[in-house]
């Protein structure tokens, strides 16, 4: 069975628009990659796995303050790990945006990748789990190997709904936005979509790479579900993905951020029920998770696995 790990690296300001909390602070606009990252990389190293990076691209422009983020990417790609397109600005409206929108984040982010790596990235993760016909188009324009965007968890979507939902009521709206419900019901395991409805399988020259959900009710196995878990359902829900070939296991940089030692502030803290749980609690969940799927799973790249079903 294989098993690929991925972090999608969304700023600190990604999680402020989903709570409506206005601009984030720009002290902080780096704290995902500078004090996540070599977290990350760290238990990698000493698990010996080899992993994938989603980089929001508007990180590695060449400006002032960026040259630290550039040498952390490149970083990444020296451990052996691989480095994929998460759009240039992180909309998580792209997938409703005109085409010439979609063609400029998409486009834009895959040159500033490929020029800080070295090597044109050849994955895609929609901002939200989103993924509309233009972004499949485009990648497949690209010459892209893989997407993986599709997130059929159904439990996922109405907790998203009720956070919506509550900062509505309140008069607030939240910078996210809901996946086209199609999505709920796409296969849970590789397949090639179909170009005009990524949802449905086809034929695109492109592999689709669903995140995880547990067969049947199709629960979330994410990160921020398994790290937060009790032990005894974080070991449930694993024992329950022995029946997939595959597990596409994603997490998020905040999954290894520490409110207090990395100056989250209070605001944020309060919305985002991960922050509230120490790093040390999560790294030992992390750990522990990587431990007991090292048992049975082979670890490779999300742009190997596709390579395994024929991108």
């Amino acid at each position: 069975m294989l098993c690929s790990v991925s972090i999608d690296l969304d700023p600190i300001s990604c999680y402020y628009r989903i709570h409506a909390l206005g601009s984030s602070p720009r002290s902080l606009c780096d704290v995902i990659l500078r004090r996540a990252v070599p977290r990350f990389l760290d238990v990698f190293s000493r698990h010996n796995i080899k992993a994938t990076f989603f980089v929001v691209a508007e990180e590695l422009e060449e400006r002032a303050g960026k040259q630290a983020a550039r040498a952390l990417v490149r970083e990444i790609v020296a451990a052996g790990h691989e480095v994929g397109n998460h759009s240039f600005s992180h909309p998580y409206e792209l997938a409703r945006l005109p085409r010439a929108r979609v063609v400029e984040e998409i486009g834009r982010a895959h040159v500033l990748i490929g020029d800080a790596t070295g090597t044109p990235p050849v994955g895609f993760r929609a901002p939200g789990y989103d993924i509309s016909a233009d972004m499949l188009d485009e990648l497949c324009h690209l010459g892209y190997r893989y997407d993986s965007s599709i997130f059929p968890a159904p439990g996922y979507y109405l907790a998203k709904v009720g956070v919506m939902f509550a900062l509505f009521a309140l008069g607030k709206k939240s910078g996210a936005v809901l996946t086209d419900p199609r999505a709920l019901v796409a296969s849970p395991s590789p397949y090639r979509p179909d170009r005009s409805a990524p949802w449905r399988k086809g034929n695109a020259p492109i592999i689709e790479l669903p995140i995880a959900v547990t067969p049947w009710l199709r629960l979330p196995a994410i990160g921020t579900s398994l790290l937060l878990a009790p032990p005894r359902i974080r070991a449930h829900w694993l024992e329950q993905m022995r029946r997939r070939p595959f597990f596409n296991l994603e997490l998020h940089g905040i999954d290894l951020i520490d409110a207090e030692r990395d100056g989250i502030p209070a605001e944020l803290v309060a919305r985002q029920p991960d922050l509230r749980v120490s790093l040390s609690s999560k790294q030992r969940a992390f750990e522990a998770t990587l431990g007991r799927l090292m048992l049975e799973y082979e670890f490779v790249t999300l742009g190997e696995a596709a390579g395994g079903y024929g991108a």
